[in-house]
Parts: structure tokens; sequence; C-alpha cells
């Protein structure tokens, strides 16, 4: 068995016959290690601040009974998982979701926790999530659930203990529902959570930040690696906030023409020509999908991932991109909007083609960043204009590109293994001040 098989093959497990679908899925937790464990051993961290680092400090399971509106008692399996608070306050977001498990959200969490180190904000890492389809609840329901679940991890949360934020199928209405029932017990507290209305004590900005994040990266990646963004195709997998915004800002900001696919859950679309985004996101405001655009050939995701482009920007769930598919990508550069869309099997396979991948935990530190300054304005009680929270976010993420770039490059090591390596150092540093 090959190298890239004995990685993919370590990042498989069963599937879970309630929640999951009937076909094999990816451990997203063994594919975090696999990660952390290159750069651990490459910057010779200590075994015992591994240790530290690779195991979560406290993992929080809770059952949520809900009554749905028909009357029934339905229960729900909500997971908090605090993975490292060394340089700060835990922080990650909820997702609702039906393959949400504990597994994938202590991988989430340790993800997290490399983010805010590489992008340098007083944050750890945390992740939570509910295994639920949110797409069959009515809005009263996902309100009773939320409720729910703010009550059961009430205990660990806290403005200077554990803040969450919006993650997959979860918003700013649900963090004001978080925000509301937190209060309940403690008093007015916008700071326990971030992504929150902007009316609510949210910051201008938070939307877009994931996506302006992701703009940003690939803005200096193409400028790195000699790829004209204005001419350069680029398709983009998954159209949801982070994907529609990468979109948007890559032609409006940057002058995007040929942004020739992009999908969502029920399909996709290609024009070789190029897409008009603003077009596409009021067909899609519209109908609820990207999907049967006039002028656009239909694809599917598989399909758009396979296009012979010079940008692809996974921008959906994690594991798009595995040994089974790896041989079809046609893209010279990979830019990580999800998370773990590349697993280590396929990446392998794609760095001995040089193929240029972005990680996950740099290219999608936006919207922390932005959370991070939205906890700064609840604690100050001072609101900062759009243009002030654009500014430092373009501050930081050029700096933390900087960092990664710098790494790779005296190095001669990938992105990934640079991003971790910076992330590392800091979290090792901390790590021994403190203990």
């Amino acid at each position: 068995m090959s190298q890239a098989a004995v990685l993919e093959s370590n990042v498989l497990s069963p599937p879970d016959e309630k929640h999951r679908p009937a076909v094999k899925h990816l451990d997203f937790n063994r594919i975090t290690d696999t990660q952390f464990n290159e750069a651990a051993d490459r910057i010779k961290l200590e075994p015992e601040i591994q240790s530290l680092l690779r195991s979560p400090y406290r993992e929080l399971i809770v059952q949520i009974p809900v009554t749905m509106d028909d009357g029934k008692l339905e229960i729900f399996h909500g997971y908090r998982v605090q993975h490292n608070a060394v340089r700060g306050p835990y922080k990650g977001g909820i997702r609702y979701h039906p393959e949400v498990d504990q597994n994938e959200v202590r991988s989430l969490a340790a993800l997290m926790t490399w983010k805010t180190a590489l992008v340098d904000i007083p944050f750890g890492g945390a992740k939570g999530g509910v295994t639920c389809d949110p797409s069959q609840m009515s809005r009263g329901e996902l309100q009773r659930l939320t409720r729910g679940l703010t009550q059961k991890i009430d205990m660990c949360l806290g403005t200077y203990r554990d803040i969450p934020a919006p993650d997959v199928n979860t918003n700013a209405q649900v963090m004001a529902w978080m925000m509301d029932e937190y209060g309940k017990k403690h008093g007015y507290t916008p700071g326990i959570v971030t992504g929150k209305p902007v009316n609510l004590g949210g910051s201008f900005g938070r939307e877009e930040a994931t996506g302006r994040g992701t703009m940003i990266i690939t803005r200096e990646a193409c400028q790195a690696f000699g790829i004209d963004i204005q001419s350069a195709r680029v398709a983009i997998q998954g159209f949801g906030n982070v994907g529609s915004w990468t979109a948007k800002l890559l032609q409006r900001e940057l002058g995007a023409k040929k942004i020739v696919a992009v999908s969502d859950v029920f399909g996709g679309i290609f024009n070789p020509d190029g897409l008009d985004i603003n077009a596409v996101v009021r067909h899609r405001d519209e109908t609820g999908s990207v999907c049967g655009m006039s002028g656009t050939e239909p694809l599917d995701n598989e399909g758009l991932l396979a296009l012979d482009v010079d940008v692809l920007i996974p921008a959906a769930l994690g594991g798009a991109i595995t040994s089974t598919n790896v041989d079809n990508i046609q893209a010279k550069l990979i830019v990580e909007a999800a998370n773990s869309p590349v697993t280590p099997g396929a990446e392998q396979r794609l760095r001995s083609r040089g193929v240029r991948i972005a990680p996950d935990i740099l290219v999608n530190a936006g919207g922390v960043t932005v959370s991070y300054f939205e906890w700064v304005q609840n604690l100050q009680q001072f609101r900062w204009e759009l243009e002030t929270v654009n500014a430092k976010l373009e501050e930081h993420m050029v700096r933390a590109w900087v960092d990664v770039y710098s790494e790779s490059d005296s190095g001669k090591v990938p992105l990934r293994v640079a991003a971790y390596s910076v992330a590392l150092r800091r979290l090792g540093e901390a790590t021994r001040q403190r203990y």
C-alpha cells in the first residue's frame, strides 16, 4: 500500500447509522492529528507540550429535549469541545447539521486553537454543534433547540471563558437567542457570543468576514505564485455565506472576471466566459439555489472540482478532495475556505504534482478575527465603523500570510506545514510560560 493510501486509510471510520449516510466518511480528528504531527515533529515541539496540545481540555455532551410543533418530544444531542485556552478564552462556532458528532467537533475545536494562534489573536480554540437537520425545522423549533443548548452548556460559557459564534447552518439570529438565554441567568452580556445582529452589539463586517479573509489570502497567494487574478479561471464549491461573499469580493474588489463555476448542495453552474456573481446571488436568493440560472451550463460538485481552472476554492464541508478524486483535480492553486476540504492522502499527491494549497487555518481565519474585534467592541462598549473593521482585518490577514509564506519559503515546506509551525511555536511558547 502506498504512503498516500495509508494516510487515507487512517482517516476513515465507519458510519453512524442514525446520523450519517450509509457510506464511509472521514475521521476529521485523525486528519487534524496528521497535520499537527507533521509540523510538531518539524519544529521539535517537546513531547509533553505535544500531549497537552493534542488532546482537548474538556468535552461536553448534552441531551436537549425539544417539543416540536406537532407536540412530540424529540431528543437532540449537542456538543461543546473546549480544546485549549493557553492564549485566551475558548473561541469557536456552533453548527447545526445532521452529520455533527463528537469526533468532528473535537477536530474543529483543535483547528480553532491553531487558527487563533496563527492570526495572533488572544483566544484559544473550541467548537460546538447539534446533530439535527435545520432545513426540516421551523423557526420556533430552532429557537427552542438553541435555548435548550444554551441552558445545557451554560456552566462552561463566559465572556472570559468560552465565547460561541455562528458556523454551518447557524447565523446572527441563533446567536441572538443564545445571548438572550444566557442573559436570563447572568444579566445582559453581549460579549458572550459573537456574530450577533449589529443592533444587539454585533460588529459591522462580521457577516462578510470569512469571505473577505478568503479573498485577501487568495489575492496574496496569487501574487506570490504568479497568477493574475483578473484573468484567472476560478471555481468555488459552496455558495453559502463564505462562498458567496468570497465570489462577490473577488469580482467586486479584485476584478476577477473569470469565476467560471459555483455550486451549492443542489448542484452547480458553469460559464466558460465567467459568471456575473451579483446575478448569481439574486438567482440564488429568488430560487433557493444557484442551479438553473439562465446562460449557464449545469454541473455537479464533483464536476466542478475537476474543472481546468487556475484557482479552486472549496467552501463547503470538509472532505471534498480525497484519494478517490484527487487525480481529477486540475487547479494550480487550492484555497481552503472550508475546514479540512483536502485529506492528507490527497494532499500528498497534490504536493507531488506541484499544486499549491493555502491551508484552512489561514484562509478562513477572517471570521474569528472579526469575532475578536466584535468581542473587543463589546468589552469597550464602543462600536467601530466598517472601514476600521475591514482595515484591521486586512492588517491581520496580510501579516499572517507573510508569516506563513516566509516560513514556507525559508524552510522549503508546504504552506500548511508552515502555518502549523507558526501556530505551534506560539502555542508552545505560551504553554512553557504558563506551566
